[in-house]
């Protein structure tokens, strides 16, 4: 049996019109990597595709199906857990609609396994990143948001909501998934900030990040809320406790 060294988890809800493509092209990349499908319940048959894939997958496709939608955070948090319980050693984790580019995942990968960064982040807003057929305003507020963690939290990270990461396994058991408090947006800053506070190596890779063409945004107010009010919170309990989040 070889030693299985990367994962990508894709979380999924409703993604049956790009669940094929993104897999297809995860599956064909240089790098070797295994494949977490993380399905909420979608009651448009995304679950039931992957199954449809995995005898053609080698071994290399897996399934880990919930009953309802919980949150972006609570989808990754049960997919970190399945992989601490198996040997991988990277864990990346992107979207499931082509706005994070799959070619970039090697990338990502290498900066976590030859010990360049223990979280590796595909981002936006470092030279050579950018953001494609995004209005004005979209931009605009995800800059200011990047900019109001950074100055709340002191983090040195350009593109602190990046949802396109690579964490090596030392940072996840340091951490502890079960330790994760947030669910939706913040979820990605609560991550990337407990990795910061316990002196793991951060390093941001440029991506160019698309609109999705296909499926519906998950995005909504109450997401954004929680990311906005979340920054205050998280740096508030960094100032009663040592350990993790």
């Amino acid at each position: 049996m070889r030693l299985k060294e990367f994962l990508v988890i894709i979380p999924s809800y409703n993604e049956i019109e790009n669940i094929d493509a993104i897999l297809t092209a995860v599956l064909s990349l240089p790098v070797a990597c295994d494949v977490l499908v993380v399905d909420d319940g979608s009651p448009d048959g995304t679950a039931a595709r992957v199954k449809s894939m995995m005898p053609d997958s080698s071994g290399r496709l897996h399934l880990l199906e919930r009953e309802k939608k919980e949150g972006l955070g609570r989808a990754y948090i049960a997919g970190f857990q399945w992989a601490l319980q198996r040997s991988y050693q990277c864990i990346a984790e992107m979207d499931a609609d082509f706005s994070h580019p799959p070619e970039k995942l090697e990338a990502l990968f290498h900066a976590c396994f030859e010990g360049r960064a223990d979280v590796a982040i595909g981002s936006r807003y470092v030279p050579g990143g950018s953001v494609l057929n995004w209005p004005k305003s979209r931009l605009l507020l995800s800059r200011a948001a990047s900019l109001y963690v950074r100055l709340i939290t002191g983090m040195p990270v350009m593109d602190p909501t990046a949802g396109f990461v690579c964490y090596s396994r030392k940072v996840l058991e340091a951490i502890g998934p079960d330790q994760v408090h947030f669910t939706g947006y913040a979820f990605q800053i609560e991550m990337k900030y407990s990795a910061y506070r316990l002196g793991f190596r951060l390093l941001e890779i440029p991506i160019q990040f698309p609109d999705r063409v296909r499926g519906q945004s998950k995005m909504n107010i109450f997401i954004i809320r929680e990311a906005l009010t979340g920054v205050v919170r998280l740096k508030w309990r960094s100032k009663q406790r040592r350990k993790p989040l």
